[in-house]
């Protein structure tokens, strides 16, 4: 896909946790493919600076917290008032605010977690359904993580997590066709702020661990987003991308 393709023309999308790292990089491939964004994250500044970057006249940006579903209302409402519906949406918002085994999990830091990861997504892929893509159709795509797949050490509950996500991807999929598909993508290490405690200091070693050599980049990730989204996705539906420099085939995803 060249920068210069324009599949999402005329299309509105949603992507929440856009301020930065793999959301900014799907804002930007979707934008950079004729569509219009409204991006959201918590910090203002943060979030105003990546809409400037998308364009003016392509993003707008609502601050608030992903589960907040007043947050989650107003975002829709103005999607629909500024640029006249939505068609995309991109559950990207995450937390992982434990670390350590099962045995020794705060119940009240997991029920965060399952409060972001997995009901904010419920919430406002049905808000969006309600909104707009019941009548005129749509895609979402929820950004999980090969946590999901196997056992991972010292963030079991975050993968969890994310297993449940994907388990709701195919519900809704199997819910809401054939007016509206969903899908989803695992990545594995992704250079960005957020999984940095995965292999800062030792990029190197952890590299070593996956047949393509090297860990991924937001690039890697908003690729594979916008095609589950485009039309060349059309007969795609329920499904997950696994994103990973091929670690799953040798067991090397921390």
């Amino acid at each position: 896909m060249s920068a210069s393709d324009q599949r999402f023309a005329g299309k509105t999308a949603i992507v929440t946790a856009a301020s930065r790292g793999i959301g900014l990089a799907i804002a930007r491939r979707l934008v950079d493919n004729g569509a219009r964004v409204v991006i959201t994250a918590r910090n203002q500044d943060a979030l105003g600076a990546a809409a400037l970057e998308l364009g003016a006249d392509r993003a707008i940006a609502v601050v608030g917290k992903a589960d907040d579903e007043q947050h989650q209302d107003a975002t829709i409402a103005t999607a629909i008032e500024e640029f006249g519906g939505v068609d995309l949406l991109v559950n990207n918002a995450g937390v992982n605010p434990i670390y350590g085994p099962l045995a020794d999990l705060d119940l009240g830091a997991a029920r965060k977690v399952v409060e972001v990861n997995d009901l904010a997504a419920i919430s406002w892929t049905r808000k969006v359904v309600a909104a707009s893509m019941g009548d005129r159709g749509g895609a979402v795509v929820n950004i999980s993580s090969v946590a999901a797949l196997t056992p991972p050490a010292g963030i079991g509950f975050y993968g969890a997590s994310k297993a449940m996500l994907l388990h709701l991807t195919r519900q809704f999929a199997l819910e809401l066709a054939p007016k509206v598909r969903v899908n989803a993508v695992a990545p594995a290490v992704v250079k960005t702020r957020f999984a940095a405690a995965l292999y800062e200091g030792r990029e190197q070693s952890v590299a070593a661990r996956y047949p393509l050599g090297r860990l991924g980049e937001v690039a890697d990730v908003a690729g594979p987003v916008s095609f589950l989204l485009s039309d060349d996705a059309a007969w795609i539906t329920g499904q997950v991308i696994v994103i990973d420099g091929g670690a799953t085939l040798t067991g090397g995803v921390e």
